[in-house]
């Protein structure tokens, strides 16, 4: 069974904690204590209906209380899928949240107030989950009863949401009418969105295509580890183990260790204890070279013919994440999959506006939540791609070299 990760956005008060209450609900992944204390506390609702928002409300009681908020991930599961939620604050000020949840998901749902229609919140999210390269976007316009469940609301929302992601590059975009209040078009179609041709909202998670967006291409394998047992039986062991974030191993691949530059040949490969002909993304899997060079944590094996960049110096598109603000001249840990090398932030080139797009090259620092294109110089070489190319090896963090808290979430220009 594969999984689908993805994130949920929307403005205040659009309906999101009660639309994952509802796909919680419905998919009947919701403990039985969770669904008693739910009821205990919907009682005072006049109609005597469960109030779904309640699944997430815990989080809501701590924003208020000014405490800080990371992104919470919520589990459930259907006979076809396995899902992960990653519900991060929709507010301005929790931009940093945002861009965690996301940068790993594999499609956002946006979702929109069918009385407001697109709004500012509604683009600010649009333009992250671009800049974050989501594959996949679904507009969930909710609230559809709150307008009668008018097709001509919908119509002209989803045209005026469709001139948004032209001019966002969005390529990918599903329009699903819903109300996740009365559960409209979440599990089951209903009777009030007859005029919607298109999948429930759950049923479309379920079938939406994701091991197309995995690059089988452009073989990228950071080392987490180096195997050598040096027991009796396996004096002469030498394994590289790691994830393989894209592309395809086959044993007798002709590969270099970056950023050494060594060359070599792939002589075996082992997945799941067996030894395999071939090893593909996203496959944990164990190589071993047939030449003895030297191969340490945080290297990359690349195939000969396709090469990553390797250099000291990049430009990032930078989401800062600390209160001390940013500024040219400070030092961090930067990391790139396994690999971990001294940073110094060179040059802060602008602050992009997450709203409108707009660049303020007239800024000396970063805040909290600032978006910013700077120039990085680390102290040995990297292995990486551009992140529009490939996000698996084109994103990297900034690390506090003191507290060894991440400060910062990098996008590879």
């Amino acid at each position: 069974m594969d999984l689908l990760k993805f994130i949920t956005a929307g403005s205040v008060d659009d309906g999101k904690s009660t639309l994952i209450g509802r796909l919680l609900y419905d998919s009947k992944s919701i403990l039985i204590d969770q669904m008693e204390a739910i009821e205990k506390q919907s009682r005072n609702k006049e109609n005597g209906e469960i109030d779904l928002a309640l699944l997430t409300d815990g989080l809501r009681a701590e924003r208020e209380q000014g405490i800080t908020i990371d992104v919470a991930y919520k589990y459930f599961s259907t006979p076809k899928r396995k899902f992960i939620i990653a519900d991060a604050p929709g507010h301005i000020q929790y931009t940093r949240n945002m861009v965690t949840g996301a940068s790993n998901s594999d499609l956002a749902i946006i979702l929109i107030d069918a009385r407001q229609g697109v709004v500012e919140q509604t683009r600010r999210h649009s333009i992250i989950a671009s800049l974050l390269k989501i594959p996949h976007i679904v507009v969930a316009v909710n609230k559809m009863d709150l307008v009668d469940f008018s097709q001509d609301v919908y119509n002209n929302i989803v045209i005026d949401y469709s001139n948004v992601a032209s001019q966002l590059g969005l390529k990918d975009v599903t329009y699903i009418p819903i109300s996740a209040l009365n559960g409209d078009n979440i599990v089951d179609k209903g009777e009030n969105l007859s005029w919607y041709d298109g999948s429930p909202l759950l049923a479309f998670l379920e079938q939406v295509e994701v091991e197309e967006d995995i690059n089988h291409i452009d073989a990228r394998f950071p080392v987490q580890y180096v195997i050598r047992p040096q027991t009796d039986d396996l004096h002469d062991y030498r394994g590289y183990a790691g994830k393989i974030v894209s592309g395809v191993y086959k044993k007798g691949d002709k590969v270099v260790v970056q950023p050494s530059g060594f060359e070599s040949t792939i002589s075996a490969i082992e997945v799941g204890g067996k030894e395999v002909e071939e090893a593909f993304a996203p496959q944990s899997a164990i190589l071993h070279l047939a030449d003895d060079v030297d191969v340490s944590r945080g290297d990359t094996i690349v195939p000969a013919d396709n090469q990553p960049n390797v250099d000291n110096e990049i430009d990032v598109l930078l989401c800062w994440m600390a209160t001390k603000p940013l500024k040219a001249g400070n030092k961090y840990f930067l990391q790139i999959n396994s690999r971990v090398v001294k940073s110094v932030v060179k040059e802060i080139e602008y602050r992009l506006d997450v709203n409108s797009l707009e660049k303020d090259d007239s800024i000396s620092s970063a805040n909290l939540n600032d978006v910013v294109k700077a120039r990085i110089k680390t102290a040995s070489p990297i292995v990486f791609d551009k992140y529009s190319n490939l996000r698996e090896n084109g994103g990297a963090i900034l690390i506090d070299e003191t507290s060894l808290v991440t400060v910062g979430a990098c996008m590879i220009q």
